[in-house]
């Protein structure tokens, strides 16, 4: 598997700890209501629920909120979310990736408008930007939770595509449809994780001088400060 770092260059948008836990909760939540809404209260029949449920256990969402919430969607009063993804070219050529779920898509399409009148960069057309990026799953396994060649050889078998360590954890890439297969393998050994979910991942890196770096750092921190973003993607080389 590859010794070079596909995950370096991503770790822009877990800098600032508190703002990504509390968009992590923001989304699960979001994510339950709207699993609910589409499939129903019960995990057992509505396997959309069933997995979200799963990744709010990984980030350590508690069973109060994930049940009130499953209650909260029940109710007819309760709007539905819509997910989405907008695509944006930054400063020199820089492809920037940002998740949506709202409840309003002209609220967040005003808000995107709104970004780039204030910082820069232009909202691209769907795929220009994405062509870019690979959509893989990401799971963040402890070092001190476990032997990194037993490791190793339990996710490649289980289906992972890619392994890597880090200065804290291993990082291990799977497809997209492979990802919470190889989570229940390591759940099934009690072997912990950090996080679990898909992420996008350039596919090559664009180098900026000091100066443009900061901008679209600008760019991205107030994308990330929007209600409705949850999550950002860039493929930006970092110093």
């Amino acid at each position: 598997m590859a010794g070079h770092s596909k995950w370096a260059n991503i770790k822009h948008r877990k800098g600032r700890a508190d703002l990504i836990k509390g968009k992590v909760f923001s989304r699960l939540v979001k994510e339950i209501i709207s699993a609910v809404k589409q499939g129903g209260p019960d995990p057992k029949s509505n396997s959309r629920l069933r997995i979200v449920i799963q990744k709010a256990r990984v980030a350590n969402l508690p069973n109060d909120n994930i049940e009130r919430n499953i209650k909260k969607a029940t109710s007819a009063d309760q709007a539905d979310f819509t997910e989405m993804v907008y695509e944006l070219y930054g400063y020199g050529g820089v492809g920037i990736i940002a998740e949506v779920m709202t409840d309003n898509k002209n609220r967040i399409s005003s808000e995107m408008r709104i970004a780039t009148n204030k910082k820069g960069g232009v909202v691209a057309n769907p795929g220009s930007v994405a062509f870019n990026f690979d959509r893989k799953g990401i799971i963040q396994v402890p070092k001190n939770k476990a032997v990194e060649d037993d490791l190793f050889l339990i996710v490649t078998e289980a289906g992972a595509e890619d392994f890597e360590s880090e200065e804290e954890s291993f990082i291990i890439t799977t497809a997209p449809e492979a990802l919470y297969q190889v989570k229940e393998k390591l759940d099934s050994l009690g072997i912990p994780c950090e996080e679990a979910g898909l992420h996008w991942i350039p596919k090559v890196h664009v180098e900026c001088d000091p100066e443009i770096q900061k901008m679209n750092v600008d760019l991205i921190d107030y994308l990330e400060a929007l209600d409705d973003v949850d999550s950002v993607y860039h493929n930006m080389k970092l110093d």
